[in-house]
Order: structure tokens, then sequence, then C-alpha cells
């Protein structure tokens, strides 16, 4: 089964912000699935941007699992922020679905909210239920750091 493939994103700007690291993987994805998980990813990171999301950081699943090619891993100052990031991540992925709302977790207590877009799962935070979890050590490799955005 194809996932999305991962992207060779190399060093890329969105809005003010710098996405780093990202390496290109041997994978066998079409270009058109590649184009279209990148597509997916950054709009994904301007919404984020837009919602001002803090600590934003990216993990590519591609050599570590088949559930998904990126992790996308974000802060919101308050439970209201979260699930306000949240809904329009969810409305503005929406149309790369094919319409359908995309499966999200934890919206009504907004502590953690997990937004499922397919190739790109996202992971929504307060701060400090984010440092209890640290999903960024479980998932990076032994001698690898995830891919923050920095502002």
């Amino acid at each position: 089964m194809y996932g999305l493939g991962c992207a060779d994103a190399g060093l890329q700007t969105r809005g003010n912000r710098t996405l780093q690291n990202l390496e290109t993987h041997a994978v066998a994805h079409s270009p058109l699935q590649t184009e279209a998980n990148q597509a997916l990813l950054d709009l994904i990171l301007a919404s984020l941007d837009d919602d001002k999301a803090e600590d934003v950081v990216v993990i590519d699943l591609c050599d570590k699992s088949s559930l998904a090619d990126f992790m996308v891993i974000a802060s919101g100052r308050s439970s209201r922020q979260v699930a306000t990031m949240a809904e329009h991540l969810a409305e503005k992925i929406k149309p790369s679905l094919g319409g359908k709302n995309p499966p999200m977790e934890g919206l009504s207590r907004a502590d953690w909210v997990l937004v499922d877009g397919c190739d790109v799962i996202v992971h929504l935070f307060r701060p400090e239920v984010r440092e209890f979890y640290n999903l960024e050590k479980m998932w990076a490799g032994p001698n690898e750091a995830p891919d923050r955005i920095l502002a």
C-alpha cells in the first residue's frame, strides 16, 4: 500500500519560519504522491503558523513507521488555543482528504488533540502536557533531533 511518500524539503521557508533538515529518502512513491504529501505538510505548517502555534516540530516517519510519513507536534498556550488550532486545521485540510472531516481525538478537553491528516499526523498540546508525554523523544531516533520550525 502506498502512502503519499516522503518529500525532499531540504531547506524551505513558510512565512517567517524556516524548516530545516528534512532529508530525501529512497521510498517508492510517485512524484504526484510526493507533491501531494509536501503540499499537505505545507498547508498544515501554514495553518499552525497562522494560529500562532509554538515550538512546532516535524518528525520524518518514512523510515520509522508505515503509519504516516510525517508527524507534526505543536503547542498552544491554552486549551482554547489548542482547540481553535485543531478546528482551523481540520477545515483547511478537509479538501485534501476528499472533502471528509479528518479524524480528531481529544478535542473536548483540548489538552492534547490528535488530527489525522492521513500521511501527516498532527499532535497539538498544551505545553505541560507535551512535556509530560515527550513524543519528540519517543519518535526521534537515538542520535536524531526532530526538525524544528525556527522563527
